[in-house]
């Protein structure tokens, strides 16, 4: 005990220390602190700053979901739906990043979410949904590919240059940006969710976290909300050139025809190379979404072993080998419609992020019951959600809802096998997942991956029985 207080100097009652991620002892009601030796273990990078982790927050506020993807929704359901549903689903989104954030400070562990769907909700549950989000973010890189190739059609037709030409220059300029390591994901916008995937890696989870997520509501209505006000406002929902339509030309996002409609005859150009580029930086994200999960897995004994191999610069190396490789798949665009691989690849990868956010509001609900039943106080949090537990009950109300209204616009055969395509892929994971995770339930057993503790660790001996139920939550 003499050495255990030499080497916390500085620890004082009630103040937090940062610990490692997996602490080098283990402690138990009654005992002595026994320190043991572990082999050291690559880790991943943590070099990711507050600026980085502002960026990576920005999440799919700027992407093809925006820049592209709306054109659609805006011929489909007219300027209203579209509104309220970007403001519904802003709500649902404002409420998961939240509940994100605090789980994330506290644990900052490698595999965010699919680790708390395991640890809270149910072990089968948080391998099927971390194989689901893996899987989709890998066939969300093809997507956006193919994504930033219609934008490019703007300019060039796909009788004037070949689509595949413009397939091989951006994968080649993805695979150029792994050379740079963690940082060069900070500068993409991903899933507003890779926030708490980015934990794991930065440099000081507890001060990037919350300054992150507290931004997520401006970013969330200025990005959303108010540019799909303004494009509803400008761009007639029965335009031939809106993506989807019947006419002819089907290549321009409805905020560059917003910008031509007002007579501007240069900065439809640009608005265009800022919307490629845009979609370019969320497939650069996809494979830091994806590697970072299944890396997490393949850790854990969930995946196969060799996807969690560290590399010197902190990389998952294989596990981004695998999710390049995916990539190629946007080279079907050559033989076929690019805008159906564009509405099919969107609706398998679509689901995956609505089970992710259901995952996430239904482990900050069971974490802050059990952080109750252990006799925690929420003031013993190191930073807490603003919307609370209600928050995460009215974000699971409008996934249910989505989800819902999922299968309510399936109206033809087509839209109905699209829609419902993901729905056995996440059966069938989920009862693979269950029969590797039998001998491992139970609901709120001793948990691991604290980084952050309230209570000192040369006190510990001295309160058994708080210490007793601690454990059973740390």
């Amino acid at each position: 005990m003499a050495d255990t207080e030499k080497k916390e100097p500085s620890a004082a009652e009630g103040e937090v220390q940062p610990d490692a991620p997996a602490p080098p002892y283990h402690v138990a009601s009654g005992e002595e602190v026994v320190h043991a030796k572990e082999p050291p273990v690559r880790q991943l990078s943590r070099s990711l700053q507050g600026r980085h982790m502002q960026m990576i927050a920005i999440g799919g506020s700027i992407g093809a979901g925006l820049f592209v993807g709306t054109g659609s929704a805006l011929r489909t359901g007219g300027p209203a739906s579209l509104l309220i549903g970007f403001m519904t689903i802003g709500v649902m989104m404002l409420c998961t990043v939240q509940a994100l954030g605090e789980l994330a400070i506290i644990y900052p562990v490698n595999g965010a979410f699919y680790e708390y769907g395991i640890r809270f909700v149910d072990p089968a549950w948080g391998v099927a949904m971390g194989w689901q989000y893996s899987v989709g973010w890998m066939l969300t890189l093809p997507f956006e590919i193919t994504a930033a190739g219609i934008t490019i059609e703007y300019w060039k037709s796909r009788e004037q240059v070949n689509p595949g030409v413009w397939c091989a220059v951006f994968l080649s300029a993805l695979i150029l940006i792994q050379v740079f390591g963690v940082r060069g994901y900070a500068f993409a916008f991903g899933g507003t969710e890779m926030v708490g995937l980015a934990a794991a890696e930065a440099a000081n989870p507890r001060r990037s976290l919350p300054k992150a997520t507290k931004q997520a509501f401006w970013r969330i209505f200025l990005f959303y909300v108010v540019n799909i006000f303004i494009v509803g406002l400008i761009v007639p929902s029965d335009s031939d050139v809106l993506l989807g339509a019947s006419g002819a030309n089907t290549k321009a996002s409805p905020f560059v025809l917003a910008v031509q409609m007002a007579g501007i005859k240069v900065l439809p150009h640009i608005i265009n190379a800022v919307i490629t580029m845009a979609v370019i930086s969320v497939a650069n994200s996809c494979t830091y979404g994806s590697t970072r999960v299944l890396q997490a897995m393949a850790s854990s004994g969930y995946a196969p072993s060799c996807f969690a191999k560290i590399d010197s610069m902190g990389r998952p190396i294989w596990c981004i080998v695998v999710q390049v490789a995916f990539g190629f798949l946007s080279f079907i665009a050559i033989g076929a419609d690019s805008d159906t691989i564009f509405t099919w690849i969107l609706a398998i990868t679509g689901l995956s992020g609505q089970f992710a956010y259901a995952t996430i509001m239904l482990s900050h609900i069971n974490f802050r019951r059990a952080w109750k039943i252990q006799g925690r106080s929420i003031e013993q949090i190191p930073w807490r959600s603003p919307f609370g537990i209600v928050g995460s009950y009215i974000g699971l109300v409008l996934v249910a809802l989505s989800l819902i209204a999922t299968f309510y616009v399936a109206l033809f055969v087509s839209d109905v096998i699209l829609r419902v395509v993901p729905w056995p892929v996440m059966l069938t994971t989920g009862c693979a997942a269950n029969r590797v995770t039998s001998r491992r339930r139970g609901f709120f057993r001793k948990l691991h991956g604290r980084t952050y503790y309230d209570l000192p660790l040369h006190h510990l001996q001295s309160l058994p029985e708080e210490l007793d139920a601690w454990c059973q939550l740390t």
